[in-house]
């Protein structure tokens, strides 16, 4: 399929998408976007629970997203593909231009914002 033409998404852009669409995973990412962090750093930094900061890194190893290295009886979580960063930024201008339509999507948006509208 040519670059131009508009087709079904590939499963796994679906999970990828999916996988970053947690704010919590979001917040996790952007965190380790600013370099390698431990849990207690995550859990402390984003006001997150352990478990919670626990089940979404393993979700994001699940999907190759994020990976650890120990050093001791420490884990140091970053990200396995930096160039996730770029795709966030391009979301985020994307989204800047978009104004809040996106928001205010009536089958994705946020149904709060719409009545506050």
């Amino acid at each position: 399929m040519a670059m131009n033409e508009v087709g079904p998404a590939p499963a796994s852009a679906v999970v990828l998408f999916r996988s970053l669409g947690d704010p919590a995973r979001l917040a996790i990412v952007m965190r380790l976007a600013e370099g390698e962090a431990r849990v207690v750093d995550l859990t402390r930094g984003l006001g997150l629970a352990q478990s919670t900061v626990s089940k979404h890194l393993a979700c994001l190893r699940d999907c190759r997203l994020v990976d650890f290295r120990t050093e001791g009886r420490q884990s140091f979580y970053s990200l396995t593909h930096p160039e996730l960063i770029d795709l966030l930024r391009s979301a985020e201008n994307l989204l800047a231009r978009t104004g809040e339509a996106v928001a205010l999507c009536p089958v994705y948006g946020d149904p709060a914002r719409e009545i506050a509208s």
